[in-house]
């Protein structure tokens, strides 16, 4: 084909606007799975923290591990693993009214952890739909 075709160029139009559409595509993807990541890692952060003893440093020795086993990725302070903490907690509050009693505290956990999940259902088939 010559360059100067009319073709050719439209084409080649098309084309660069189909790289850079599946580009697009592709950052959304990568970004959404990084806000299920998050999602989980601040889930199974609430999760854990409750096991863990006060004064144990949770956060900064749960920083250096994911920073040990991933030195190539960012993200993995113990400041952003606590904005994880946040946002999973941020989007699985109902304004419940919580009774702070010992003998129920088992099924509260229970209840805001499935109340957690279908709010992370709810958080990302609204992502979708955008």
């Amino acid at each position: 084909m010559n360059k100067n075709d009319n073709e050719y160029k439209q084409w080649l139009i098309d084309l660069k606007k189909r790289i850079r559409q599946s580009q697009i595509k592709a950052a959304i993807r990568i970004n959404t799975e990084l806000l299920y990541l998050y999602w989980d890692l601040g889930h199974d952060i609430v999760a854990r923290q409750m096991e863990s003893v006060w004064g144990s440093h949770f956060f900064e020795q749960l920083s250096k591990d994911l920073m040990f086993e991933f030195p190539d990725m960012k993200g993995f302070s113990s400041t952003n693993l606590k904005y994880c903490k946040r946002f999973f907690l941020f989007y699985t509050q109902d304004d419940l009214i919580r009774q702070q009693v010992a003998d129920e505290l088992n099924s509260c956990a229970v209840n805001e952890l499935q109340l957690a999940e279908n709010s992370r259902l709810q958080f990302f088939a609204s992502l979708v739909k955008n």
